[in-house]
C-alpha cells in the first residue's frame, strides 16, 4: 500500500530538521535539548536569541505535565546565552549559580 504524498507535512519535517540542526550548533544543545525547544515553538538561534531560559523551563514543564531535570535550565540558558552572542560555556557553570540560590523559582523547588 503506498501512502498518500503530503507535500505540507514533508516540508513541515524538512524544516525541523534544518531547526533540529541548527540549534545543535549550539554548546549543550544534544537532540533531546533540541527537541524540547522546538516543542516550545523556537524557530532558530535568532529566535532563541529573543526568549527567557526560565520561561522556556517553565512552559516545558507545563507543556510535558512533569517537573523537568533542572539541568534542563542550566542547559537552556546556556544555550540562550550563547544564541545571544555570550561565549559557549558548559551547562554546568550554570548549575552553580542555580544551586547557590539564584533561580529557585517556577517548577522548580527549593
Amino acid at each position: 500500500m503506498r501512502l498518500p504524498e503530503q507535500p505540507a507535512l514533508w516540508d513541515a519535517c524538512a524544516v525541523t530538521d534544518s531547526v533540529r540542526r541548527e540549534l545543535q550548533t549550539l554548546m549543550n544543545v544534544g537532540p533531546r535539548i533540541a527537541d524540547d525547544l522546538i516543542l516550545l515553538g523556537v524557530a532558530g538561534i535568532d529566535d532563541l536569541a529573543t526568549r527567557d531560559a526560565d520561561s522556556l523551563y517553565r512552559e516545558l514543564c507545563t507543556a510535558t505535565h512533569s517537573r523537568q531535570d533542572p539541568c534542563v535550565l542550566d542547559a537552556f540558558r546556556s544555550a540562550v546565552d550563547q544564541a545571544r552572542g555570550l561565549p559557549a560555556r558548559p551547562w554546568w557553570e550554570y548549575s552553580r549559580s542555580r544551586k547557590a540560590g539564584s533561580a529557585q523559582r517556577g517548577c522548580l523547588r527549593p
